[in-house]
C-alpha cells in the first residue's frame, strides 16, 4: 500500500505560493531563523513578520515533506539504527533514527526512553510507513534493539557492531546543528514536529556530491528543484 499524497492548499494567504514555499524551503534547508529569513525576504522587496514565516512553517512543512516522502523511489532493503541524546528542558530524551544503506533517512522518532519497548515502537513505526521488511537491520550493541528485533522481524539478520554503523551516527550531524541554531528543542513534542519535516526537506537537496561530477550534480540538483517546484505549487483556491 501507498501513501496517498495531499497537495497543499492556500486558501485565505495574501502570499502566493512561490514566496511561501521559498520562505519554508530556506528555513528547512539552511541553519536560519524565522527573523534571519524576514531579513532575507525584506531585501528583496518582501515584507513580512518571523511570526508570519514560523505559522507558513508550521502549516506547509510537513506538508511539503509528505509528498516528498510520497514521490521517492523505494528505499533499500539494509537498515541502519542508531538513537542519539536530546537535552530538552533539562531532561533526556531519545531521538531514534533509521536510514538505508544509500544514506535515505527512513523515519525518526523522539521518546523519552530507550528500553526494549520504546525499540518495538520505532520498529511499528518503521513498518506502517515503509511497508516492507528489511533484509538485514545494523545496530550498535544496545540490547533493547536485539529484544524488540525478535518479536517484530524474526526473520530478519541483525548485526551489532558500533564501528558497522557510522551511516547512521553520521546523520545525526545535520540535526545537531540544527539544534544549536534553534537553542535546543523546547519540547519532545516540538521535536518530533520539526524534524518530521526537516528531514525530508533537507534530504531531498542533500545529494551525495563527492561521488557526483559538477554537471551531473548540477543536472540532478535542477531536477530536485522541479519536483519541489510541482510539489509545492498546490492548489490555489479563491
Amino acid at each position: 500500500m501507498k501513501a496517498t499524497s495531499t497537495a497543499p492548499t492556500y486558501k485565505g494567504f495574501r502570499f502566493p505560493p512561490e514566496i511561501i514555499s521559498h520562505a519554508v524551503w530556506l528555513y528547512f534547508r539552511f541553519s536560519l531563523s524565522f527573523r534571519d529569513i524576514e531579513e532575507i525576504m525584506a531585501e528583496r522587496g518582501i515584507a513580512l513578520t518571523d511570526e508570519t514565516i514560523r505559522q507558513w512553517c508550521l502549516k506547509f512543512g510537513q506538508t511539503y515533506a509528505n509528498e516528498l516522502k510520497c514521490r521517492r523511489k523505494q528505499m533499500g532493503d539494509k537498515w541502519h539504527l542508531d538513537e542519539v541524546f536530546l537535552k530538552i528542558n533539562g531532561k533526556q530524551h531519545y531521538l531514534w533514527r533509521a536510514v538505508d544503506q544509500y544514506g535515505n533517512v527512513l523515519d525518526i522518532l523522539v521518546q523519552s526512553r530507550r528500553n526494549k519497548h520504546a525499540a518495538k515502537k520505532f520498529f511499528r513505526k518503521l513498518l506502517k510507513r515503509l511497508h516492507h521488511v528489511p533484509r538485514v537491520i545494523i545496530t550498535d550493541k544496545l540490547k533493547s534493539y536485539g529484544a524488540a528485533k525478535r518479536e517484530l522481524l524474526p526473520g530478519v539478520e541483525h548485526r551489532q557492531h558500533k564501528g558497522l554503523n557510522n551511516r547512521a551516527e553520521n546523520s545525526h550531524q545535520p540535526t545537531r546543528l540544527r539544534e544549536k541554531k534553534m537553542r535546543h528543542f523546547k519540547s519532545a513534542k516540538q521535536a518530533q514536529r520539526f524534524l518530521s519535516a526537516f528531514e525530508p526537506i533537507t534530504g531531498h537537496f542533500q545529494l551525495r556530491r563527492h561521488r557526483l561530477s559538477a554537471r551531473e550534480y548540477r543536472i540532478i540538483l535542477q531536477g530536485r528543484f522541479l519536483e519541489w517546484n510541482e510539489i509545492t505549487a498546490g492548489k490555489l483556491i479563491t
